[in-house]
Protein backbone atom coordinates (compact mmCIF):
# COMPACT_ATOMS: atom_id res chain seq x y z
CA UNK A 1 0.00 0.00 0.00
CA UNK A 2 1.10 3.57 0.57
CA UNK A 3 2.97 5.16 3.42
CA UNK A 4 1.00 7.33 5.89
CA UNK A 5 2.29 10.70 4.67
CA UNK A 6 1.00 10.80 1.07
CA UNK A 7 -2.63 9.96 1.85
CA UNK A 8 -5.10 12.68 0.86
CA UNK A 9 -7.80 13.57 3.35
CA UNK A 10 -10.78 15.90 3.23
CA UNK A 11 -13.44 17.24 5.57
CA UNK A 12 -17.07 16.13 5.32
CA UNK A 13 -19.37 18.90 6.55
CA UNK A 14 -22.77 17.36 7.32
CA UNK A 15 -25.53 19.85 8.12
CA UNK A 16 -28.49 17.83 9.38
CA UNK A 17 -31.55 19.97 10.12
CA UNK A 18 -35.20 18.95 10.55
CA UNK A 19 -36.08 19.66 6.92
CA UNK A 20 -32.97 18.77 4.95
CA UNK A 21 -29.49 17.26 5.10
CA UNK A 22 -26.57 18.85 3.23
CA UNK A 23 -23.20 17.13 2.73
CA UNK A 24 -20.23 19.19 1.53
CA UNK A 25 -16.76 17.70 1.13
CA UNK A 26 -13.85 20.16 1.22
CA UNK A 27 -10.07 19.84 1.22
CA UNK A 28 -8.28 19.79 4.59
CA UNK A 29 -8.13 23.58 4.81
CA UNK A 30 -11.88 23.85 4.19
CA UNK A 31 -11.26 26.40 1.44
CA UNK A 32 -11.99 24.35 -1.69
CA UNK A 33 -15.24 22.43 -2.16
CA UNK A 34 -14.61 19.05 -3.80
CA UNK A 35 -18.15 17.62 -3.82
CA UNK A 36 -21.58 18.50 -2.42
CA UNK A 37 -25.06 17.09 -2.29
CA UNK A 38 -28.37 17.85 -0.60
CA UNK A 39 -31.54 15.90 0.12
CA UNK A 40 -33.42 17.50 -2.75
CA UNK A 41 -30.99 16.10 -5.33
CA UNK A 42 -31.69 12.44 -4.45
CA UNK A 43 -35.40 12.20 -3.44
CA UNK A 44 -38.58 13.43 -5.07
CA UNK A 45 -40.78 14.34 -2.07
CA UNK A 46 -39.84 17.35 0.04
CA UNK A 47 -40.79 15.51 3.23
CA UNK A 48 -38.07 12.89 2.57
CA UNK A 49 -35.16 15.34 2.28
CA UNK A 50 -34.10 14.91 5.93
CA UNK A 51 -34.59 11.11 6.00
CA UNK A 52 -31.78 8.64 6.72
CA UNK A 53 -32.41 7.05 3.30
CA UNK A 54 -31.74 10.35 1.50
CA UNK A 55 -28.59 10.88 3.61
CA UNK A 56 -27.28 7.45 2.63
CA UNK A 57 -27.92 8.10 -1.07
CA UNK A 58 -26.17 11.48 -0.87
CA UNK A 59 -23.20 10.01 1.00
CA UNK A 60 -22.76 7.30 -1.67
CA UNK A 61 -22.80 9.92 -4.44
CA UNK A 62 -20.22 12.22 -2.81
CA UNK A 63 -18.04 9.28 -1.68
CA UNK A 64 -17.79 8.01 -5.26
CA UNK A 65 -16.99 11.51 -6.46
CA UNK A 66 -14.18 12.25 -4.00
CA UNK A 67 -12.65 8.78 -4.20
CA UNK A 68 -12.32 9.38 -7.94
CA UNK A 69 -10.46 12.60 -7.02
CA UNK A 70 -7.98 10.60 -4.94
CA UNK A 71 -9.14 11.12 -1.35
CA UNK A 72 -8.71 8.16 1.00
CA UNK A 73 -10.48 9.46 4.09
CA UNK A 74 -12.48 12.26 5.64
CA UNK A 75 -12.80 13.97 9.00
CA UNK A 76 -16.47 14.56 9.77
CA UNK A 77 -18.01 17.76 11.12
CA UNK A 78 -21.65 17.37 12.07
CA UNK A 79 -23.84 20.44 12.51
CA UNK A 80 -27.34 20.26 14.01
CA UNK A 81 -30.09 22.89 14.01
CA UNK A 82 -28.54 24.84 16.91
CA UNK A 83 -29.95 27.85 18.70
CA UNK A 84 -32.72 27.09 21.18
CA UNK A 85 -33.77 24.07 19.17
CA UNK A 86 -32.52 20.60 20.02
CA UNK A 87 -28.75 20.27 20.22
CA UNK A 88 -28.40 16.87 18.54
CA UNK A 89 -28.37 16.61 14.77
CA UNK A 90 -31.27 15.52 12.57
CA UNK A 91 -31.92 11.91 11.53
CA UNK A 92 -29.67 12.09 8.47
CA UNK A 93 -26.35 12.68 10.22
CA UNK A 94 -25.71 9.20 11.59
CA UNK A 95 -26.88 7.51 8.39
CA UNK A 96 -24.59 9.73 6.31
CA UNK A 97 -21.50 8.90 8.39
CA UNK A 98 -22.30 5.19 8.24
CA UNK A 99 -22.78 5.33 4.45
CA UNK A 100 -19.48 7.20 3.95
CA UNK A 101 -17.68 4.45 5.86
CA UNK A 102 -19.51 1.72 3.96
CA UNK A 103 -18.54 3.30 0.64
CA UNK A 104 -14.87 2.63 1.46
CA UNK A 105 -13.77 5.97 2.89
CA UNK A 106 -11.71 6.04 6.06
CA UNK A 107 -13.36 8.09 8.81
CA UNK A 108 -10.98 10.22 10.90
CA UNK A 109 -12.32 12.32 13.72
CA UNK A 110 -15.97 13.13 14.12
CA UNK A 111 -16.74 16.47 15.74
CA UNK A 112 -19.90 18.38 16.52
CA UNK A 113 -19.85 21.98 15.26
CA UNK A 114 -23.45 22.87 16.15
CA UNK A 115 -23.65 26.59 16.94
CA UNK A 116 -24.47 27.13 20.62
CA UNK A 117 -25.87 30.54 21.62
CA UNK A 118 -24.20 32.39 24.48
CA UNK A 119 -27.51 33.79 25.70
CA UNK A 120 -29.31 34.45 22.45
CA UNK A 121 -33.10 34.59 22.15
CA UNK A 122 -35.54 33.22 24.73
CA UNK A 123 -36.62 29.59 24.32
CA UNK A 124 -40.32 29.08 23.51
CA UNK A 125 -42.57 28.62 26.54
CA UNK A 126 -43.96 25.17 27.32
CA UNK A 127 -47.52 24.86 26.06
CA UNK A 128 -48.71 22.78 29.06
CA UNK A 129 -49.17 19.39 27.39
Amino acid sequence: MSSGSDERWGIAHIHASFNNTIITITDETGAETLAKSSGGSVVKQNRDEASPYAAMQMAEVVAEDIMAQGLEGVHVRVRGPGGNLQKNAGPGAQAAIRALARAGLEIGRIEDVTPIPHDGTRPPKNSGF
